[in-house]
């Protein structure tokens, strides 16, 4: 092993390096399974062992195993001997602090750069996969999800519980067809374009009529020019549904790549590209093709000079607008709206009177003049190319080969390498994701679980309402709120209760037969739908916008709860037999990332129901923000590859993972007063607390192409990885104290956000910037 060697002393008599206790007990490990002995047997002591006859049926057992076999178990068991109770040598443990060692770089300096002492070795062993722009621990995990649900959907015995579960698996099948997909090419398109009324790139243009053409592609087709509808709760009046519009149309990641020609120059060519490419597959001449693509290119940047930056839409207050259609129809005269929106959610009945809440409102202001004055031949062209793009990914090689040139400009990737069966499993998950989840949860998860995880977000809950009683800049009014609204909020855990009832399940999905584009487009059918009906029912507080198999969590404002798939449920983040450090430092900081999430700079806004309503006093609100522009100036200092996080676009992920962090680790401290010291792992020379935030930054180790890093940096409203960790620590007295990092490192620099800090830093001599916890 590269670095320097970690050494154990044994009774302070001899050295026995930490490397070398995890290769004698791998060794043990196998022997073990061999033997067929129990766990118990090998903590017998060296007399016992010899003690105990190793024959069975008159056959010397060890007689069968190699000298050097024998001689590794009685070193292993010398050495457990010698070491006592003070390490956890189970299988689990030794497993995880092999995995743990082979990810960091002893050689880097923690106090120095804690990423690369965590992430080091991680990074030099995982190089990117080919066709990928990315790779993490989530992918890593979300493959192996992937491969499980392969072999439940391609078992020759496969028989689900449900009539949905057996469309899941029908559906999968059509997207593995690539034979029958390959002899229809483009057509089924070709065929589609036709029946709306034609598109002028690649044949006859019939229908001029604007508001037929915007009716059918966003409605039963989901495609969205112009701007999004949605049906979703109302956020001022949480126990109701309500029409939802907001600004949309552009098919590049941002609109900084539109805008910033300069930088983005070499995208923008290959998008043009791509649009020409895809045009003429479909029937469209070069020339004309070639010309009208610029048009359509220009008009999406059109678009992207009236569309608001997503960090000028942090305040949810300001951008609510409720109007009626009567008054949208004045805002934004282009579009019917009474005739769109009735059409979007047939057969429900609408008129003038109907409440819609606008979150873009000088957008569509500006996007109805926008419509005005553009030729209607252009417009039609720009619908019809919104609708292509959304329909390429269920057509022959020819459009798949098209994408991978534009996603190698766009985010660094070679030519996909990825199996067909892994997209098509991501992509039955993206429409048939709770029939696809109820086969995951059956296969792999456990009430226990469950449990366990309800437990840990108690506790997590209970280390963040004592935090609050230590904020001196928060009014006890305030303060008693925020406890009510913490106790409150609700948590989900592992997958929707509905989806292991096979009624429930079958009623939510429609009919599936063996063309891939067919019942793509049936999806979206059955969407347009679902979005319709659910306009005049209660929300649904069970309702989720993840699936089970997914590696990631959420917050919902507008019901105040907290979801934990089953997919993120399992190692690095969780494991039963797992040190409670890293189970806390794991899963513990994402359920307090999510909680914390009630009390960011947007979740704040949301009382205890759910309600967008100003429920703190002015004076803590005032406070609180004045405390923010501490986190916004130490994240925009980051830079990645030259280029600077947005601390304002990232604000509210980054109060987040501040205050994950601070509140697992409490309640981590709190279960360790209750329940004692935990053994330590072997070889990773770590105490408990320090593998807690070990644990915590390992989950982020991740490597990803300049380009994709460039995409993160203008979209994610979370921080690049890297930071994600360094930031969040050097925020944390408690991870400077353990790491004895002394003040003036980069991980502890005792100068960020001095005397503006949210909370008064706890035991340390130096101001650090921590949101909301102590």
């Amino acid at each position: 092993m590269t670095g320097p060697r970690l050494v154990l002393k044994v009774d302070n008599q001899e050295n026995i390096t930490g490397e070398w206790i995890l290769i004698m007990h791998y060794g043990m490990l196998a022997l073990r399974r061999g033997l067929k002995m129990d766990a118990g047997f090998l903590c017998d002591s060296i007399q016992s062992l010899f003690q105990v006859g190793f024959r069975k049926g008159g056959v010397d057992i060890l007689g069968r195993r190699t000298q050097l076999e024998v001689l590794l178990s009685v070193l292993l068991l010398a050495a457990l001997l010698a070491l006592g109770r003070g390490l956890c040598l189970s299988e689990a443990c030794v497993t995880v602090a092999s995995q743990m060692v082979e990810a960091m770089d002893r050689s880097a300096d923690p106090c120095q750069d804690f990423y690369q002492f965590a992430c080091g070795g991680w990074i030099r062993k995982n190089p990117l996969p080919d066709g990928r722009s990315r790779w993490s621990t989530f992918n890593s995990i979300w493959e192996q999800n992937q491969a499980l649900l392969k072999h439940l959907l391609e078992n020759g015995t496969f028989n689900g519980s449900s009539e949905a579960e057996r469309k899941t698996q029908s559906y999968y099948l059509s997207c593995l067809n690539t034979q029958k997909i390959e002899e229809l090419g483009a057509q089924p398109l070709m065929d589609l374009i036709t029946k709306i009324g034609g598109w002028n790139m690649t044949g006859p243009w019939e229908k001029e009529n604007f508001m037929e053409v915007l009716k059918v592609v966003s409605g039963p087709y989901r495609a969205q020019p112009f701007f999004s509808v949605g049906v979703s709760a109302d956020p001022k009046n949480s126990n109701s549904n309500v029409i939802q519009v907001d600004q949309s149309g552009l098919f590049l990641p941002s609109r900084d790549y539109y805008l910033n020609k300069t930088a983005n120059e070499k995208v923008l060519v290959a998008y043009l590209d791509y649009m020409v490419e895809l045009g003429m597959l479909l029937g469209g001449e070069r020339s004309s093709t070639q010309l009208q693509m610029q048009q359509i290119l220009d008009f999406e940047t059109a678009l992207a000079n009236i569309t608001v930056p997503q960090d000028q839409r942090r305040d949810e207050e300001k951008i609510y607008h409720k109007v009626t259609i009567a008054e949208l129809q004045l805002l934004a005269p282009a579009v019917d709206w009474l005739d769109y929106l009735s059409s979007s959610l047939s057969p429900l009945d609408l008129n003038d009177t109907e409440p819609v809440v606008l979150y873009a409102r000088e957008y569509l202001q500006q996007v109805s003049d926008l419509i005005n004055k553009t030729d209607r031949s252009l417009l039609n062209n720009y619908m019809m190319w919104t609708l292509v793009q959304k329909s390429v990914a269920s057509l022959d090689q020819r459009f798949e080969n098209a994408q991978d040139k534009l996603l190698e400009s766009l985010y660094g990737t070679k030519k996909s390498c990825t199996p067909r069966w892994q997209t098509c499993i991501g992509n039955t998950d993206d429409t048939l994701g709770f029939a696809l989840g109820a086969l995951f949860v059956k296969a792999t998860f456990d009430k226990h679980s469950k449990e366990i995880a309800e437990e840990m977000i108690n506790e997590i809950r209970s280390a963040f309402k004592e935090a609050l009683d230590r904020l001196s800049w928060m009014d006890d009014q305030t303060r008693r709120a925020a406890k009510d609204k913490a106790d409150a909020i609700y948590d989900m855990i592992g997958f929707p209760e509905f989806i292991l009832d096979p009624k429930e399940l079958d009623d939510v999905y429609d009919g599936v037969n063996d063309s891939f584009f067919q019942n793509m487009l049936n999806f979206y059918n059955f969407s347009a739908r679902v979005m319709a009906d659910q306009l005049r029912k209660t929300p649904n507080k069970d309702q989720w916008s993840m699936t089970p198999p997914t590696v990631n969590a959420y917050y919902m404002p507008t019901k105040n709860g907290i979801v934990f798939p089953a997919g993120i449920l399992q190692a690095p983040f969780y494991a039963h037999d797992h040190p409670k450090a890293l189970n806390f430092g794991g899963i513990g900081v994402v359920m307090g990332h999510e909680l914390t999430h009630a009390f960011d700079d947007q979740g704040r806004e949301y009382d205890k129901e759910g309600n967008l309503r100003p429920w703190w006093q002015n004076s803590s609100v005032e406070a609180f923000r004045k405390r923010t522009e501490c986190m916004v100036d130490q994240y925009s200092g980051y830079t990645i590859n030259g280029e600077h996080i947005n601390g304002k676009q990232t604000l509210g992920e980054n109060i987040a993972d501040n205050g994950g962090l601070k509140a697992a680790y409490h309640a981590y401290r709190t279960w360790v007063q209750r329940n004692g010291e935990e053994k330590t792992l072997p070889a990773v020379n770590l105490t408990n607390d320090q593998l807690f935030f070990l644990g915590f930054a390992q989950v982020w180790c991740s490597v990803r192409t300049p380009e994709s890093a460039h995409e993160g940096l203008v979209t994610d409203p979370h921080s690049p990885p890297r930071y994600r960790v360094i930031g969040t620590l050097a925020n944390s007295p408690d991870f400077s104290r353990h790491f004895h990092c002394p003040a003036g490192t980069p991980m502890n620099t005792g100068k960020r956000c001095e005397q503006k800090t949210l909370l008064p830093a706890k035991d340390v001599s130096v101001s650090v910037c921590v949101c909301l916890l102590v």
